[in-house]
């Protein structure tokens, strides 16, 4: 690394840090347009790497040639026994103008985090082929995908022997009982996820409080007078897995969808994912926004044959073995 300076983030560095930013964004930009065109400004990109540089336990690293700043690294743990004793590489957490130095900064900051005990190693990656090759040549593995696309220009049809509508106050019991189906399936090879599965009486208690509730739309598949599927929609707000540099302007969010497993193939996954997307274009948003792990089979075959686009990776890898 002749001529090159790689050391310890510092408040100094924010403005430098925000233009390369910018920079990165206006690239994402270009693979994926559906994504806010704001943070192409610096000023506003600052805002977000301030907030990531505030966030408690942040440290991480900037490289600097011939005096200008040229990458930097961001990171810092989140709360949650969930994690394990995590770091995570916010969407605005790094930048770099040669992707292959974005693993010079990780070999910096990951010292620090790997002596501090934090071993569990996450980061959000926007969809950029060489930047994503050099996190996988520091050892890391996708895990989540962020995705958007654009609504449908004209509704979907119904499908035959599917009967879609939307969810009543009587249809309480039976989501309550969908709603631990996707956590339980998560739970099960090839996911593990540690996520913890609600208890049915949680998930009752939390339908009878929220069915109603005016900013969320649920849908229910019916196959043979049996609701088998059900999906929610809201705005991409609701979201703070989707904020920021990957919160479209104007758009709604898939947040959820599940389907009985006695009930898989029949299409009602496919039919309450189109009837989110047929509602975001009916109540005027122009885009829909939703995320999967990687390594649920359904999901990441089922949402990207819907139209769904992968804006963000996130990547993961567990130190120490």
């Amino acid at each position: 690394m002749g001529g090159l300076v790689v050391r310890p983030f510092e408040a100094g560095d924010l403005v430098g840090a925000a233009a390369l930013l910018a920079e990165r964004h206006a690239r994402h930009r270009r693979r994926h347009p559906l994504l806010p065109a704001e943070y192409e400004d610096p000023e506003l990109a600052r805002v977000e790497v301030n907030a990531t540089w505030q966030t408690e336990g942040a440290s991480g690293a900037v490289l600097v040639e011939g005096g200008e700043i040229t990458g930097y690294l961001l990171g810092a743990p989140k709360p949650g026994a969930v994690w394990g004793p995590n770091v995570w590489v916010e969407r605005a957490g790094h930048a770099v103008r040669d992707p292959e130095k974005v693993r010079d900064l990780y070999g910096a900051a990951a010292a620090k985090w790997y002596g501090q005990g934090l071993i569990a190693h996450f980061a959000l990656v926007p969809d950029e082929p060489e930047l994503i090759d050099a996190w996988f040549r520091l050892g890391f593995g996708s895990q989540h995908a962020h995705a958007v696309r654009a609504v449908p220009s004209t509704p979907y049809a119904e499908h035959q022997g599917l009967t879609v509508r939307r969810a009543a106050r009587a249809d309480v019991a039976v989501l309550a009982e969908l709603d631990l189906v996707l956590p339980q399936h998560q739970g099960l090879s090839p996911v593990f996820s540690a996520g913890e599965v609600p208890t049915l009486e949680e998930a009752l208690a939390d339908w009878e409080e929220s069915i109603d509730d005016p900013e969320y739309m649920t849908f229910v598949a019916e196959h043979n007078g049996r609701v088998v599927g059900m999906s929610i929609g809201c705005s991409v707000e609701k979201s703070s897995a989707h904020a920021g540099l990957a919160q479209p302007d104007n758009a709604g969010f898939l947040a959820f969808a599940a389907v009985f497993p006695d009930a898989r193939g029949i299409g009602a996954g496919r039919a309450v994912g189109e009837a989110v997307l047929n509602w975001a274009a009916e109540v005027g948003y122009d885009s829909v926004v939703t995320d999967w792990r990687v390594t649920n089979l359904l999901s990441s075959r089922a949402w990207p044959r819907l139209g769904f686009v992968q804006t963000f990776h996130r990547l993961h890898r567990l130190l120490g073995y």
